[in-house]
């Protein structure tokens, strides 16, 4: 099942706060940070889950990106 709702964040007047691409970066960054900060030792921090969470972040960036591109092109 896919379901995407494009603007991802919306104001009460229905503008664009926040834009898909900047969630997508986001999520990816906080992954990346995640990573970081086990490989620099950060206590507390399960190297697997880690890891697991970082990639099923990258994968729902992926689905935002991947929405963006059908949306732009018109293949909603």
């Amino acid at each position: 099942m896919r379901e995407v709702t494009l603007p991802l964040i919306v104001d009460d007047r229905g503008a664009l706060q926040v834009s898909a691409a900047d969630v997508s970066k986001l999520l990816r960054t906080v992954g990346a940070r995640w990573v970081h900060l086990v490989e620099a030792g950060q206590e507390g921090l399960d190297e697997d889950t880690v890891a697991a969470l970082t990639i099923e972040l990258a994968k729902l960036a992926d689905r935002i990106d991947v929405a963006c591109i059908a949306h732009s092109s018109g293949q909603s």
